[in-house]
């Protein structure tokens, strides 16, 4: 495990992660500090727990609609994956039901 300093909205902190792990760490707190510098600077939104929240949504949002480059499910974003599973538990389950009470 190694240490490393970043800055995320002028505000220092001092990160775990693994060796390996450090590039992708480093990638992430930059593109978080330059979203929420995005949100700030808009000048909409004050305090940095509202801003944190808001670019949390933000790429929350941009990752459930991301989609797979290519493949059998490059037409879906996660979200419609993530809703065609669910049905699939609702049907699955839904037919297991009547074989519960048999014993």
């Amino acid at each position: 495990m190694i240490q490393l300093d970043v800055t995320i909205l002028g505000q220092p902190y001092r990160l775990v992660c693994k060796a390996d792990e450090e590039r992708a760490l480093r990638e992430a707190a930059a593109f978080l500090d330059k979203k929420m510098t995005a949100i700030r600077d808009g000048g909409k939104i004050k305090g940095n727990d509202r801003i944190a929240v808001m670019a949390a949504l933000g790429m929350a949002a941009e990752f459930l609609s991301a989609k797979a480059p290519q493949g059998p499910l490059s037409d879906m974003s996660i979200l419609d994956v993530q809703q065609k599973i669910s049905a699939m538990h609702k049907v699955l389950d839904s037919a297991l039901t009547p074989q519960e009470n048999l014993f």
